[in-house]
């Protein structure tokens, strides 16, 4: 991200009583993607719902399209809500449907629900109860109207949070006063790829080959550099309508990888943004017949990995005089180099090898303006002598929750002993 600006008033996680009617992501929508076969046959690898086997022009699948658009809203006051959660692999997302009896502003107005842990990984089938406790919600671009997604988080029945449930912990330490006062900031560059269904190979190569060199790809345009861009833009747009503070997207440097960026958010709103993001995104792929994955580095060899370069600060970071306070959590982040990186992401790895546009994952290092480091700074905020940092080490398929509260942690709750804290300000040559 370029900059990081104040947050959108959408981070306050309540639905608008009166919303402006949007068209809703719907099946049709995929006409334009790379991805129909010809015209003559019934067999159609299709982009639109894959239950169907048949004619795109079938009345079956008209008649389905015109339910699956219902309004129901001038004939029930129910609405429905689409319980997500994090499961067991700790990347992958479930959800599952309830009826509502009126429409919600607010979580708490939620009830608690539970789901077979058994079947996510994430309990014994002898005691396999997990319940869900709402936490966000968020406008559902698919079924429209007053209906919503929910992001959960997951706790055993006697109240305790399961192993998976991060957004637990990282909310006890948003919730410390230290850390409110300092109204922490984070802007996430989401980074995805984008596969072929059947072949897992990345969307516009030629299956078992490879395209041409990276160049003409990063922020292309055109039908030999630009793949998948129907999905980035429907996702756009979907993320804008449900209330998440969605703030760009881009094609990437590796054909068929795209980013999206999400904030400036506060605190455990970034997480909650994120995720619900990634879902829509989940969707968006579904519908679309497009496999998504989050791999750090999906293709090896001269290819870019997939990173979540998380930009952070805080108030006095944002305040005159705040450079030196980022010099500072600069020291105290070298300090913890290891624990950030055991926790920022699962094959990360082979993504930070030093090439690439990335830092070493066993060296930690800072510049300004430069790609190749673990923390980068702006040439804007190296000027006012203010703004923030960019954590570059976080893989794609981090976990939002732990690396929002980890950099919180380290840089305001945590403290170095004088003598490591010498040590490494030498080392970085910091001046703090």
């Amino acid at each position: 991200m370029a900059q990081i600006l104040a947050p959108s008033s959408q981070w306050q996680m309540r639905i608008p009583k009166n919303s402006l009617p949007t068209s809703l992501v719907t099946t049709n929508m995929w006409g334009s993607l790379s991805l129909k076969q010809n015209k003559k046959g019934t067999a159609r690898n299709t982009a639109r719902f894959r239950v169907f086997a048949v004619h795109s022009e079938n009345s079956t699948i008209n008649r389905l399209e015109n339910l699956l658009n219902l309004d129901i809203t001038p004939y029930t006051d129910k609405i429905i809500a689409e319980y997500i959660w994090i499961g067991g692999s700790g990347i992958d997302m479930r959800s599952k449907s309830r009826t509502i009896e009126k429409p919600v502003e607010h979580p708490s107005e939620l009830p608690k629900w539970n789901y077979d842990g058994s079947s996510t990984g994430q309990a014994p089938g002898e005691d396999s109860e997990v319940i869900l406790y709402p936490q966000a919600i968020f406008k559902d671009p698919f079924r429209g109207g007053n209906n919503i997604l929910v992001i959960c988080d997951a706790y055993t029945p006697a109240g305790e949070p399961i192993p998976t449930n991060k957004r637990h912990r990282a909310a006890e330490i948003f919730s410390k006063k230290k850390v409110v006062d300092e109204v922490p900031w984070f802007g996430i560059e989401q980074e995805y790829t984008l596969l072929q269904q059947n072949v897992k190979w990345p969307l516009g190569w030629p299956v078992g080959g490879y395209p041409g060199p990276q160049g003409p790809y990063y922020c292309g345009a055109g039908a030999d550099k630009s793949f998948g861009r129907d999905i980035s833009d429907a996702h756009y747009k979907a993320c804008l309508y449900a209330g998440i503070n969605i703030s760009g997207t881009n094609g990437e440097v590796m054909p068929g990888q795209w980013e999206y960026q999400v904030g400036p958010s506060v605190g455990i709103d970034a997480g909650d943004h994120i995720w619900c993001s990634r879902y829509i995104l989940e969707r968006i792929t579904e519908q679309a017949g497009v496999v998504l994955t989050l791999d750090p580095k999906p293709i090896e060899g001269d290819w870019n990995g997939a990173g979540c370069h998380t930009n952070y600060s805080t108030k006095s970071m944002r305040e005159d005089g705040g450079y030196e306070l980022i010099k500072k959590a600069i020291l105290n982040l070298s300090l913890r180099h290891n624990e950030h990186i055991s926790a920022y992401g699962e094959g990360n790895e082979r993504r930070l090898t030093g090439l690439h546009e990335t830092a070493s994952i066993n060296t930690f290092s800072w510049g300004v303006a430069n790609r190749g480091c673990s923390i980068r700074v702006g040439r804007d905020t190296e000027k006012k002598g203010k703004g923030y940092l960019e954590d570059r080490r976080p893989a794609s398929n981090m976990d939002p929750y732990v690396v929002t509260s980890l950099l919180a942690e380290t840089t305001i709750l945590w403290e170095p002993t004088l003598e490591a804290e010498a040590l490494a300000a030498q080392k970085l040559a910091l001046k703090v």
